[in-house]
């Protein structure tokens, strides 16, 4: 197997998903087992992610070209995940946030002190990364030209703007579009923390002067980080289901609710925010290469940026992931299952709201291993990709 002969080389990029990110952590691994030893040759040199995305993305980063190891390391830290490596479940820390949240709501905003921003303390995710993640290993990564490039992205709450905090070769210039923005930065734990702050759930994170929440949120192209930072071919790992058309046609003529809860609402909002826009752009990618490789050589020069194929390869899950947390339930804790209830959530109701907290190897295990399974079930798309 062979890198490509452009500068970037192969570019990996991981979408957002709570704990859905355990599928991808799955799917990276089976990419390692198709490689084999040209696992540790550092088959990515461009990696970028967006919120549970951003974390594999920095973790398997920081592995540097020793991407099979990074990889064996991603699938014992979800295998091992708890609620409590993620978030404080004590009855004091909820009573605390639904007292502040009453208050503010009561007072009709008349106090700017200790604002309500959000249902959960995320204190514990903090210190869990910073034990996994060495930041600092990025950086040198990326200056000894092991890694071309690295990026997470977040939403800036200031100026709503997909900010794109990226690490990158020299030669990498920031970019601006219309809603999104690529910064020059070393990466360092705020930004990971910025880029997977859920909005309303996760509190908001602090990165210089301004407050930012989950990348996902705004940023209509997920894609184009991998490409600006000079990636000549993407690898994209979703964690969306893609249903048959007929399958969609025969779910929406035939469905019916009684009700809607809190958590349906919430689950459809999260699907959207983390789950179509890659999707969308992976739509809009197929379309550019079609139509770029109808062009001459002569016609590719003529324009004023140059135009090339990227070739793209997509890994989605073979299962509805949401649909596999619908009996997690009953692994939460039971304060925060107590309030789950109370928005609606049930054993048969809320599976994809469920699927972004269900931080439990109940469910994170079974999601592990089916991204491994897919991967190895795309062995000859995955080892074309990779011979160019």
């Amino acid at each position: 197997m062979r890198q490509s002969s452009m500068p970037g080389g192969c570019g990996l990029v991981l979408s957002g998903g709570g704990a859905r990110g355990a599928y991808q952590a799955g799917v990276l691994r089976g990419i390692a087992d198709v490689l084999g030893d040209e696992a540790n040759r550092g088959p990515f040199r461009v990696l970028t992610g967006i919120s549970a995305g951003a974390i594999n993305a920095t973790y398997a980063a920081a592995g540097g070209a020793a991407f099979g190891t990074a990889t064996e390391g991603l699938w014992e830290v979800w295998r091992h995940l708890r609620m409590e490596n993620v978030i404080r479940t004590d009855f004091g820390s909820f009573s605390s946030l639904g007292l502040r949240w009453m208050f503010n709501l009561g007072i009709g905003g008349a106090s700017r002190k200790q604002n309500a921003t959000h249902l959960i303390d995320a204190t514990p995710l903090r210190d869990f990364l910073r034990e996994q993640i060495d930041t600092e290993a990025i950086h040198k990564h990326v200056r000894d030209g092991v890694l071309r490039g690295v990026a997470v992205t977040a939403t800036s709450y200031a100026s709503g703007t997909a900010i794109t905090f990226f690490d990158g070769a020299p030669d990498v210039q920031p970019w601006s579009r219309t809603a999104r923005m690529g910064q020059r930065v070393v990466l360092e734990m705020p930004h990971v923390l910025a880029s997977a702050a859920i909005p309303i759930l996760f509190p908001p994170v602090r990165v210089g002067a301004c407050w930012y929440g989950d990348g996902g949120v705004r940023m209509t192209a997920p894609l184009s980080p991998a490409i600006h930072l000079g990636a000549s071919q993407v690898l994209a790992i979703g964690v969306r289901y893609q249903r048959p058309d007929d399958h969609v046609r025969e779910l929406n003529e035939g469905n019916w609710m009684r009700n809607v809860t809190l958590a349906d609402i919430g689950g459809t909002m999260l699907n959207a925010t983390f789950l179509d826009s890659l999707e969308a752009d992976a739509e809009r990618m197929t379309r550019i290469n079609g139509t770029v490789s109808l062009l001459t050589d002569q016609q590719k020069s003529q324009q004023k940026s140059p135009l090339h194929v990227v070739p793209l390869l997509m890994i989605r899950p073979s299962r509805d992931l949401g649909a596999l947390a619908a009996d997690q339930l009953a692994n939460f804790p039971s304060i925060l299952r107590h309030l789950l209830r109370g928005v609606g959530a049930s054993d048969d109701s809320g599976g994809d709201l469920l699927s972004y907290l269900s931080f439990d190897p109940a469910y994170t295990v079974p999601l592990l291993e089916l991204g491994r399974a897919d991967a190895l079930a795309q062995r000859s798309q995955i080892e074309a990709f990779f011979a160019g």
